[in-house]
C-alpha cells in the first residue's frame, strides 16, 4: 500500500511539473543583470527586454545585481530554482572566473538561451600617425622591439588581451602603458603619450568617423558594419583567424537543468526579441554584432572564447589558476 501511495505521489509530482512547464510562464520573470544600471550589459538587457516580454506574454522584472566581476549575480541565479523564472542577463566575465580564482561557476553550469551579440575591438592610432596600415605598425614593432608604446587598461583588460592574441600570431614586443579605462587611454593617445591602442569599437568609432583617429584594423575575420572600410586584422595576420571571433559578449542564461520545454519557450521568445527593430538599432549604434544564437552553437562559441582568453591570460601572467589544471585545453 505504501509503495502504491509513493508511486502515485511521484507520478503526481511529475505530472504537476510537466503541466507547469507546459503553461510556462504563468507569472512574471526575473532577469538579473550582472552589472550596474547604465553599463553595456544593462543597456543590452533593457533594449531586448520589452520584446521578450511581449513574446512571453508576461512581465520581466530587471534586477541589477553587480559585484565580484559578475560572480554575485551568477551565484544568485545559480541558487534559484531551475524553472526558468529567474535568468541571467550576463556578459563574458564568468567564463574567466575559474582561471582568475573568482568563482568556480562559469557558463558550463548554465544553458545559453541566447547569445544576443558581441562587441568588436579595433586597433587605432592618431589621425596624424605615421602608421597608415596594420602592416606598417607591425613592421615597426618588429624592427624596434619594445620601442612602440601601446595604450592599455592593465592585465586582463581588452587592450592587453588583444595584444596577447596578436603576440600569439606574430612578433609583438611593445611597451604597454596602463590607463584607467579605454576613454582615458584614447585621450592620452591623441595627446601623443602612446602610439596606438586596441579599443572596443564603440569607444573609438565616433572619433574615427570624425577624423581624429585612424582605424588600422578591426579585430575580426571580416569588415564590420560600424566601420565598413576598415580591413579585418586577418588581412595582415592570417594566423589570427583561429582565435577569432573574440570580444565582449552579451547573453541570456538559465540553470543547466531547467526543463527542455521551458528552455525552448525562452529561446523562441529571445530569438524574436533579438530580431526586433529597436534591438537591432541599439546594437548597430553601439558597434555590436548581433549573434542571436543558442544551444550547441552558443556552447561552441563559449567554449572557444574561454579557451582563447584563459590561455592568453596564462601566457601574460595574469591568470591566477592555470587553465590546464581546470581542464581548459589550449586553442
Amino acid at each position: 500500500m505504501m509503495k502504491s501511495l509513493l508511486g502515485a505521489g511521484a507520478a503526481l509530482l511529475m505530472f504537476s511539473a510537466a503541466a507547469s512547464a507546459q503553461n510556462f510562464p504563468e507569472r512574471e520573470l526575473l532577469g538579473v543583470v550582472m552589472w550596474g544600471a547604465g553599463g553595456a550589459t544593462d543597456t543590452v538587457a533593457r533594449a531586448v527586454n520589452p520584446a521578450a516580454e511581449e513574446a512571453l506574454g508576461k512581465p520581466i522584472v530587471v534586477l541589477n545585481k553587480s559585484g565580484g566581476a559578475g560572480a554575485i549575480s551568477t551565484a544568485y541565479v545559480n541558487a534559484a530554482p531551475a524553472d526558468g523564472y529567474t535568468f541571467l542577463y550576463g556578459a563574458e566575465n564568468p567564463q574567466l572566473h575559474p582561471v582568475m580564482d573568482v568563482s568556480p561557476l562559469d557558463y558550463s553550469h548554465f544553458y545559453p538561451i541566447n547569445l544576443l551579440g558581441r562587441g568588436v575591438a579595433v586597433i587605432v592610432v592618431p589621425a596624424e600617425s605615421k602608421y597608415r596600415t596594420m602592416q606598417d605598425l607591425l613592421a615597426d614593432i618588429k624592427a624596434n622591439p619594445g620601442a612602440v608604446k601601446m595604450g592599455s587598461t592593465g592585465p586582463g583588460g581588452l587592450p592587453s588581451t588583444v595584444g596577447a592574441i596578436v603576440k600569439n600570431a606574430t612578433d609583438f614586443d611593445v611597451t604597454a602603458i596602463p590607463f584607467d579605462g579605454e576613454g582615458p587611454g584614447l585621450t592620452a593617445m591623441l595627446g601623443g603619450e602612446v602610439d596606438f591602442m586596441p579599443s572596443g569599437i564603440s569607444a573609438a568609432a565616433e572619433q574615427v568617423k570624425a577624423g581624429k583617429m585612424r582605424a588600422l584594423a578591426v579585430v575580426d575575420t571580416g569588415p564590420v558594419d560600424t566601420l565598413p572600410n576598415v580591413p579585418p586584422i586577418t588581412d595582415a595576420l592570417p594566423d589570427m583567424a583561429k582565435f577569432l571571433p573574440w570580444g565582449p559578449f552579451y547573453g541570456v542564461f538559465v540553470k543547466k537543468d531547467t526543463p527542455d520545454d521551458v528552455k525552448a519557450k525562452l529561446e523562441a521568445a529571445f530569438h524574436t526579441a533579438a530580431q526586433s527593430e529597436n534591438f537591432k538599432t541599439l546594437m548597430a549604434n553601439k558597434g555590436n554584432v548581433i549573434m542571436d544564437i543558442s544551444g550547441e552553437e552558443a556552447i561552441a562559441f563559449l567554449t572557444k572564447w574561454q579557451q582563447v582568453t584563459a590561455w592568453v591570460l596564462q601566457d601574460t601572467g595574469a591568470a591566477k589558476v592555470s587553465p590546464e589544471t581546470l581542464g581548459i585545453p589550449r586553442p
